[in-house]
């Protein structure tokens, strides 16, 4: 037997697929993951075909479970985004697909830095994940009036730039900026590329599925912290001033996959 389940809150309605052998072992995980929301059976993956998510690279006993992932709906019942990976061990959570949506709801604030000319907040999608889950870390820089820095692959300036550092069982992605605005400089006639106001870089990271990292987390998970810097030039309409680095800093937990099997009396036969 399958099943999906649904849950409308303030992450919005998710739509994840897991696999069952009876209502019985259904229960089960209900009860013992403390999962107040209801829970749908569906035993021939009917509902996973009509959302058209079946993993059909699943075999053996994960045949006919559905790829996890998040539909986003409107109150009128409409299906306005939906986010899935390409790969099945890979998976969003809640929070991170609210970030993407709704990046003011969906991240929370882990500590602010006042720098030369801005101030920063280090923020993050999620504090904990699970082998496979992707996370979003979000650097947002608040620029005083008639101040800018300059967007990325700007030449004859020194653009701003968010480097983080390699770290053992993540996996980074690049570094997503927003849409620049062209700033005209009447002292040198020159239009450039720049960021004013308050804009957000984000930062995709995948904790690694390996084996050996997921056996070793242990029943308590990992802590992994994450190190990077903010390398900017902060300018206004008559003065560059001398470039800056912020550094800046994420923890992440890493929980252990759930693979406890319901007891031998309500196992499939």
């Amino acid at each position: 037997m399958q099943s999906a389940k649904a849950r409308f809150g303030k992450q919005g309605l998710t739509l994840a697929a897991i696999s069952y052998d009876s209502e019985a072992i259904l229960k089960y995980f209900a009860d013992r993951q403390h999962i107040d929301f209801p829970l749908l059976a569906d035993p021939d993956s009917k509902v996973i075909r009509d959302y058209l998510v079946l993993n059909t690279e699943a075999a053996g006993r994960y045949q006919g479970m559905a790829r996890p992932g998040f539909f986003f709906i409107d109150s009128k019942g409409i299906i306005r985004e939906k986010f899935f990976e390409a790969k099945y061990r890979e998976r969003l959570t809640g929070n991170n697909v609210i970030s993407k949506l709704f990046p003011e709801l969906g991240e929370e604030v882990v500590h602010s830095v006042e720098a030369p000319h801005l101030s920063v907040d280090v923020q993050q999608s999620d504090r904990t994940g699970i082998p496979g889950s992707l996370i979003t870390l979000t650097t947002e820089v608040r620029l005083p009036r008639d101040v800018h820095v300059y967007a990325p692959g700007t030449e004859g300036y020194k653009p701003i730039e968010l480097v983080i550092e390699p770290a053992p069982n993540l996996e980074f992605r690049p570094a997503i900026y927003p849409p620049s605005t062209i700033l005209f400089l009447p002292a040198i006639n020159e239009r450039v590329p720049v960021f004013e106001g308050t804009f957000r870089i984000r930062q995709d990271l995948k904790v690694s599925t390996a084996a050996e990292f997921s056996g070793a987390l242990g029943a308590g998970g990992k802590t992994l912290t994450i190190h990077g810097a903010l390398h900017y030039q902060a300018c206004d309409q008559k003065t560059c001033f001398l470039p800056n680095v912020v550094p800046v800093e994420w923890q992440v937990q890493v929980l252990p996959l759930d693979r406890q099997r319901a007891p031998e009396a309500i196992r499939h036969k």
